[in-house]
């Protein structure tokens, strides 16, 4: 993979589509190790096939994580190449953390269609996500070269985030709206972090590290990754209240009918205007919401403020994102691409 020019800077889109080329590959290598009902159910959840295994056309995520791994390589002076290992972990990872979220969410949709737990059933389901999270650890394990043990460790710490923000997230649940035991904007943010920019992190700075990059580079690339995932979980927490349902794949309204906290709520609830105290007593009955009490609920987190305060919350992070990697010395062409994705990450419909 050539890095864009730094003259001509190509389009986000065209970034992800020549990082999902590279990687989809050695990705499809990677899935099919596992035992053929693992692999089956690894192909429907990246949107590979469909559920009777015929081949979907066209049909696959952004690929992200997988571009910030690479990007990351080319960044520290590296070829794309030197990350294809890390960017198939991560990606792993991914659709590990998916397949579980969306069972102790109780989810039964993503990408407009079933989830695999909806499909295959929960045991299945969690026995593909082990299976999964086992070859990403692996496949970086054996990866060649110098660099696969700091890899492995990076990983690592990156997977005790992710599960320590997912535990946050589960126990933000039991808490109340409002009150000294009320969930802040400030905690959410700190489960964001762990839960969401831990991956994104740990992808670009997997990046650095297959390619050598001193501690300092990796810090930063890493830093960046995850203030771009804290900005990412604030705008698919927008997506999860006022998304088009046409381009999330889920129903209007969908988190405030299950009554989950996410940054929008929050930050309204957290704003001491008039409209935040209708919004509590709202939601403090803990009765799930009907269609109208959600169209009510969207309107009071509006009024009161929580979708401005969301936005200028990814706004923040996405600022810090790019000072990070202004701290220290990196492959212009590169940093031109990464670059060029945080805006169109975050601002995906909003």
């Amino acid at each position: 993979m050539t890095p864009g020019s730094a003259t001509q800077q190509a389009p986000a889109p065209q970034i992800l589509a020549r990082c999902r080329d590279l990687v989809r590959p050695a990705l499809v290598q990677a899935v099919q190790r596992l035992h053929p009902w693992h692999t089956e159910m690894a192909a429907f959840s990246l949107g590979w096939v469909a559920a009777d295994g015929s081949p979907v056309p066209g049909s696959q995520g952004k690929g992200v994580r997988q571009a910030l791994a690479l990007l990351g390589a080319e960044a520290a002076g590296a070829p794309a190449e030197e990350a294809v290992v890390g960017a198939v972990a991560v990606e792993l990872i991914h659709v590990f953390s998916l397949l579980h979220d969306d069972i102790m969410d109780g989810d039964e949709t993503r990408r407009q269609r079933a989830t695999v737990w909806k499909e295959y059933g929960t045991g299945p389901a969690i026995l593909a996500g082990d299976a999964l999270f086992a070859l990403a650890v692996q496949t970086l394990a054996e990866a060649p070269g110098v660099h696969g043990a700091v890899a492995v460790r990076h990983l690592a710490a990156m997977l005790t985030d992710l599960v320590r923000g997912q535990a946050e997230d589960l126990l933000f649940e039991t808490r109340p709206w409002t009150g000294p035991e009320a969930v802040s904007p400030q905690e959410y943010r700190s489960m964001a972090e762990h839960k969401t920019g831990a991956l994104l992190g740990c992808a670009a700075g997997l990046g650095g590290v297959l390619a050598g990059a001193p501690a300092s580079t990796v810090d930063a690339l890493a830093g960046a990754g995850r203030h771009l995932g804290v900005a990412f979980q604030a705008v698919d927490d927008l997506l999860g209240i006022w998304g088009d349902p046409e381009v999330t794949g889920k129903p209007v309204h969908g988190d405030l009918r299950r009554l989950k906290k996410t940054y929008p709520v929050l930050a309204a609830l957290a704003a001491g205007h008039p409209a935040a105290r209708r919004l509590a007593a709202l939601l403090g009955t803990g009765d799930p919401l009907d269609a109208a009490g959600a169209r009510r609920a969207a309107d009071l987190v509006e009024e009161a403020g929580g979708r401005t305060a969301t936005l200028a919350e990814a706004q923040q992070h996405l600022d810090s994102a790019r000072r990070s990697l202004e701290s220290v010395p990196l492959a212009p062409a590169a940093l031109g691409d990464i670059l060029a994705l945080l805006p169109f990450l975050v601002d995906r419909t909003m």
